[in-house]
């Protein structure tokens, strides 16, 4: 007797209609993905459709801007606001760099505000793609604000009060990156960005239902991301790991290239990744550690100490 075909591993995506409808099922439904995987898929997430595709538009209209007119829009502040070029961004112990290049989006900040030592103001391609900001811009927003519904679900998850994380990211040095993978030969790499953690609270990313996005399992093999359209994929970055003892686990991950007939086309995508405060202190929260769970970080760490220690280490600092 042939044996039934064995079905593709997932992620089983949680509608983010439960938000208001049951709140409590759905932080444990999110809270156990994230503490399975790393990794969720938020479905039915509510964000405009047309909006987003207008901020994706922006995006594609700038990274096909001859190079030099790209490089007008690159900082000294490496990697923090505006443009990093093809061939920069190298994952933590690899050699070779990653397949893409992206522009940075991050938090306004008041004249005198205490961060902006650090914070830089953002650039605009304005001359040069004059719907940029403000589509750009409105997906900042509106993906901090998703943030934080999704902090309320994973802080009753773990037993806190639901508004715990808001003050602790209200003013964080949060970014949203525009990612461009340029096509590349049927013969290539095999790899568009290298396996990795993320240095952050959380992620949100916009655009992963294009092929592509891959989690590592805890037995070291690969489970490829595939949320239905439309869907939001959200992982658990390393400061909400140290955090929570690693009782949520940033999980490593990377982005493959498709299918050799398929290498001749570009992958854009949009993570959005939410940071603490600067000045919060990373303190491992006392109801994460037990007799069967000692301290893993015993000293803490405040956030822009932790982001700039591990900028150095992907050379985006």
């Amino acid at each position: 007797m042939s044996q039934a075909p064995t079905l593709p591993r997932t992620i089983a995506p949680v509608s983010f209609q439960a938000f208001s409808r049951d709140f409590e099922g759905f932080s444990r439904a999110l809270g156990d993905s994230f503490a399975r995987y790393g990794f969720a898929v938020i479905s039915d997430h509510g964000l405009a459709d047309p909006k987003i595709e207008a901020a994706l538009a922006a995006a594609k209209r700038f990274f096909a801007l001859p190079d030099e007119v790209k490089r007008k829009y690159k900082l000294s502040v490496s990697g923090q606001r505006g443009y990093t070029p093809f061939g920069v961004e190298t994952a933590k112990g690899e050699t070779h760099h990653d397949l893409k290049e992206f522009w940075h989006v991050g938090r306004n900040l008041p004249p005198g505000h205490r961060y902006r030592t650090h914070m830089p103001d953002n650039v605009w391609p304005d001359a040069d793609v004059a719907e940029f900001h403000a589509a750009v811009g409105w997906l900042y927003g509106a993906l901090d604000a998703m943030g934080l519904k999704v902090l309320e679900a994973v802080a009753t998850w773990l037993g806190q009060e639901r508004h715990f994380f808001d003050a602790t990211v209200a003013e964080g040095n949060s970014i949203l990156r525009l990612l461009h993978y340029p096509p590349v030969p049927k013969d290539g790499p095999h790899i568009r960005a290298a396996a990795h953690e993320d240095i952050n609270v959380i992620t949100l990313l916009l655009g992963a239902e294009e092929a592509g996005l891959e989690v590592r399992e805890k037995d070291g093999t690969w489970l490829p991301i595939n949320p239905p359209p439309g869907s939001l994929v959200c992982n658990i970055g390393d400061m909400l790991q140290r955090l929570t003892n690693d009782k949520l686990p940033s999980t490593t991950h990377r982005v493959v290239n498709p299918a050799p007939e398929r290498r001749g086309f570009p992958r854009y995508s949009t993570p959005f990744f939410l940071h603490f405060n600067s000045d919060y202190l990373i303190r491992t929260l006392p109801n994460c550690v037990d007799a069967q769970h000692p301290d893993r970080y015993p000293q803490p760490i405040t956030a822009d100490e932790y982001l700039q220690e591990r900028l150095r280490e992907i050379k985006l600092a």
